[in-house]
């Protein structure tokens, strides 16, 4: 599904991504782990075109991204959950989900209302506010509004930073069922028991290049890149 190679990436004139590698199949999910600062949120903004690609290739599906703005990639089925959630405060649950699937060009009351059926915590919270959302309420309305449109490829930044156990768990569930009915999902992640729940394999991010982890098989590295064993 996704395909990268030899990808370069920064701010300004400096650069943090250097020829990165990666490929997520359809039907898979990757963890991206690694210390702060490394580049992996600036990653995901570069798959997303937020930030330009300075080289390399970006395939999705077989077609070219990297001329391709950020709004065609999302209609092209990319979707993206940044750090952060970046939800609508001032829009309502329902109104958020709404603009999720204009995206695609979708139906906006189909989109929510199997939005509200997959994420049952949202229905009572349907005409309130984002913004007076908890923050593991807003992650899931982040991620509810990103899969109204359809997407192919999921991007997720940090999904369980600050949010409590019962919502991960739950996070986890979902991704697992998402994973099987066949979506991509790129997860750049710190919380490595929620790795070792929801991804097929995992890379370390080092001084912006990514190096190989684990099959599914084998000892998953930690946080710095070292091997550690699967719990019992």
């Amino acid at each position: 599904m996704l395909d990268v190679a030899g990808l370069s990436a920064g701010y300004g004139n400096i650069p943090v991504l250097d020829d990165v590698r990666l490929t997520v199949a359809a039907g898979t999910c990757v963890a991206v782990i690694g210390p702060n600062g490394t580049g992996k949120t600036t990653l995901l903004k570069a798959l997303m075109g937020l930030i330009p690609a300075r080289a390399g290739r970006l395939s999705l599906a077989g077609r070219d991204m990297r001329p391709v703005p950020t709004h065609e990639r999302s209609r092209a089925g990319m979707a993206y959950v940044p750090q952060g959630r970046g939800i609508f405060p001032a829009l309502t649950v329902r109104e958020n989900l709404a603009l999720g699937a204009l995206v695609r060009r979708g139906s906006p009351p189909e989109a929510v209302a199997a939005a509200l059926a997959r994420f049952p915590l949202l229905g009572p919270l349907a005409d309130r506010a984002g913004g007076a959302l908890s923050g593991g309420e807003q992650q899931v309305l982040a991620l509810a509004r990103a899969l109204c449109a359809q997407p192919r490829l999921l991007l997720l930044d940090e999904p369980t930073e600050g949010i409590q156990p019962s919502i991960v768990d739950a996070l986890a569930d979902t991704l697992a069922s998402l994973v099987a009915d066949g979506l991509a999902v790129l997860l750049v992640e710190q919380n490595l028991d929620f790795v070792d729940t929801v991804a097929d394999r995992a890379v370390v991010m080092d001084r912006g290049r990514l190096a190989a982890g684990d099959a599914a098989d084998q000892p998953r590295p930690d946080a710095d890149g070292h091997p550690r064993m699967h719990r019992a």
